[in-house]
Parts: structure tokens; sequence; C-alpha cells
């Protein structure tokens, strides 16, 4: 400590009260001001927030809400986009089965689970290069899988649809899906509908007789709906209110939060970005990036008994494009966003697991205790990898927490953690109403 030198030694105690009185008021200061950066720690970067209101569709828009819950669209009649795309499951699945039922008589499977259908407006054009840094790591992460050109945006789990548009018709045409033979079948259906001569008047005369340039406008009015409704990308979850200092994580969310944002932890902000992007704007809880995780093969696929069947994500049998070609694309998914993935009742793209505390134990036990999560050979070994032919293996991704564990470590999160950083992924389900004591 520094020596204070005093010319009158009966002043002495006197001071030293004073000072000891300071101190404990800087202490009492810094406390608080400890508490308000633990409060504000997103806070960082200044977040815009557009004010949510409901305001009325316009023409083109309604009518796309129309065709969105429309089952005549459908070869059954009986599905609509909305049977697997529910708005009270924010446009994902109502259910906890791994694909949905589909085809004429809704007796077929798909053999990817349902994505959900909000914030899919934000998603970028599919493209393989560097990434787009719109969404600057704020933490240090272990993220060197990014670093390398790998592909990212697209809709669809494999990317193959470039806008909201091109992922409208696919459902449609799918015969494990809606089921339609041909696009004359289709459009037959939509000249049925009781509305029809109101959808006729928001399209070309020109385009109605061109089927291919009809059904486009079609699935612009789908699109439209989508782009307009701000219930698609609502951003008010309890997450949005706390970067707006609207309102306090509670305990166990704070020990989630952090726990997602360890690189030595969770490390789960290495994909699934949660700071505000470079403009401002709301973080969107994904980079698009495509990763290969290594998801156990899930039998509860019919597709999947079949041991010549695999489903390789951008390498197929969802693309036939270029792409399918390269095979360091084998294997690799796109990272869906986390807002709202705790409606959610299956998970990743094959359904395998119906519980967050499933899939957080997925990441935590896949290299230190994989007998927990594969099942094991006819001689006892366990069949790691078992969703994906060994030539694509090298594609899976080692580098990024907690996958750089090896057999017999402990594991980097512990069942309460496990806990916590559940009840953290529920503030991120949109349409959070503000408690006196949150």
């Amino acid at each position: 400590m520094p020596e204070y030198s005093l010319s009158n030694p009966i002043k002495q105690p006197i001071l030293r009260i004073r000072i000891i009185t300071m101190a404990c008021i800087l202490v009492l200061l810094s406390a608080c001001g400890s508490n308000k950066q633990e409060d504000s720690q997103q806070n960082k970067i200044k977040v815009n927030y557009d004010p949510y209101t409901s305001t009325p569709l316009s023409t083109r828009a309604e009518m796309g809400r129309k065709l969105f819950f429309e089952p005549a669209l459908s070869a059954s009649g009986k599905i609509s986009c909305a049977s697997c795309h529910n708005p009270s499951y924010a446009f994902g699945p109502p259910n906890a089965l791994a694909v949905q039922l589909g085809g004429k008589d809704l007796h077929l499977q798909g053999i990817r689970a349902a994505p959900n259908l909000t914030y899919a407006k934000e998603a970028p054009q599919f493209a393989i290069g560097p990434s787009d840094d719109d969404h600057p790591r704020v933490i240090t992460v272990n993220n060197n899988h990014s670093k390398l050109l790998t592909p990212h945006g697209g809709l669809f789990w494999d990317g193959r649809a470039s806008s909201l548009k091109q992922q409208a018709i696919g459902p449609l045409m799918n015969p494990l899906e809606m089921a339609n033979s041909s696009k004359k079948e289709l459009i037959q259906s939509i000249k049925k509908l009781n509305y029809f001569n109101d959808l006729k008047k928001l399209i070309d005369p020109q385009k109605i007789a061109n089927d291919d340039l009809f059904l486009s406008e079609v699935m612009f009015l789908i699109a439209r709906y989508q782009s307009e409704d701000r219930v698609f990308s609502a951003y008010n979850s309890k997450y949005d209110l706390y970067l707006q200092q609207k309102v306090k994580l509670t305990d166990a969310e704070k020990r989630g939060l952090a726990l997602f944002d360890d690189p030595k932890k969770g490390n789960c902000a290495a994909c699934h970005l949660d700071k505000p992007r470079a403009d401002g704007r709301p973080p969107l809880f994904t980079d698009y990036e495509y990763v290969a995780l290594g998801v156990p093969r899930n039998f509860e696929i019919k597709a999947n008994n079949n041991p010549a069947f695999f489903d390789l994500g951008i390498c197929g049998p969802g693309r036939t494009d270029i792409y399918v070609t390269q095979s360091s694309n084998c294997g690799l998914f796109r990272t869906p966003t986390l807002r709202n993935v705790a409606l959610r009742k299956a998970f990743f793209h094959n359904g395998k697991y119906h519980s967050l505390k499933d899939v957080i134990n997925f990441y935590v036990n896949r290299d230190t205790r994989p007998e927990r999560v594969y099942p094991k050979r006819a001689d006892g070994t366990v069949d790691k990898f078992n969703d994906l032919p060994a030539k694509y293996q090298n594609n899976i991704n080692f580098s990024d927490a907690p996958f750089t564990k090896t057999v017999g470590s402990l594991p980097v999160l512990s069942d309460a953690d496990v806990q916590d950083l559940i009840t953290f992924l529920g503030t991120l389900t949109d349409g959070y109403q503000s408690k006196a004591n949150p």
C-alpha cells in the first residue's frame, strides 16, 4: 500500500476512517457495476430492433396465407404446408415423429425431420467459399472449421433451395410429402379453389397461361406471406428482451448462457451465434454453415433399414447438382437456428433425438463415452458414426469443442450444466410475456 506522510498525527485516525469509508463505498460501487456488467454482458454491441407490430398483410401476402393453410394443394387433400409447419410450434412439426407422413394416402415417411420456418427468410443463398462474417464473434471460440472454405446458406437441411419461393414448391411435388404427381395436377387443384378468381386477379394473365410462370407466381404468394407476417421473425423472445435490457435472466439462465459461450464447455456459440450482427441486427443463433456431426442412424426411419441407404446431406439424395460430386460435402447438413428450439420434439436432420437433454448429451458423450451414443456390433465393439460411410468420416467435425475430447475423458458438462443450458435455450422461444419478477 502507498504510505501517507502526515504532519499532524492527531488527524491520522480521522483520515484513516475517511479512507476506510471511501474504500467501502468504492467496493460497493464496484459490486454494483459488476452485477450490471453481468446482466448486460450481451449488450456490448448496440442491438437494433424493429418494434413488433401485427400490421395487416398485403393482399398478396394474405392470399399466400390462405394457400399455406390449404389442404387441397396436396394429392391427399388432407395436408397443407401448415400440417408440418404448425404456427403453434414456431412453424415446425407439432408432434414427436422423427419424420412426417405424406404421400397420396399419408402412409409414406419422409427421410428428414421437418425444419422450422421461423427466421427462414433470413438465410443467405447457398454458396461455397469464405463465410460471410456478418456475425462477428465477440467471444473467443474454437471454430477452426469455419475458417475453411465451407458451404453455407440455402434452405432445407441440404441448402438446395435458394429462396422461400423455391422452398415452397419442393414439398408440393415430393412423392413422400404432398405428392402431386405433376405440375398440371397441382395447377388443376389450384384452379378448383373457391377463391381462385381472387387469386388470378393478383397474377398477370399471360403468366396464368404458362404453367411454369403460373406456379412461380403462386409460390411467390406463399413466400410473400412468410416474408410479411412478423410471426415468422418476431424477435420477441426473452433473450431479445434481455438484449434490450428490458428483463433480466434468472441465475440458471445466466449459467446456461455462460456455458453456451464457453469455448471449453458448451461452445455452442461457435456455430449458433448469439451476439448481435455487425449492423446491430439481433442474432440468429446460426452461422448457416454446414457440418458433419456424426449423428447416430435413426432406425425409426424405414429407409434406414436398408443398409445400402445413407442420407448424405449436400451429397443427396435431395440434391442432384454438381455439389453432390464433391466428396468433402458428403455428410454435411446445415446448422439450424436455435431460436424456438425448445418447442421442437424431434432434433437433428434425422429426428434421432426427442429431447434437448438427449441432444446435449450427444455432444458431451460422442467422443468421450461413445457407447452411450452408438449401438454395438455383434463382436461388442461400438459402431461409431454408423450413419455415414467410412470413406466420408474424415468430414466429421473433430476440431470444435466438445469434439476435441478422447475416449475416457471427463465430460465437459455435468448433469446440472446440461439442465442450465436447457433452461437458457428456453429463453429463445418467441412470444415471451414479461413478468413482474422474470
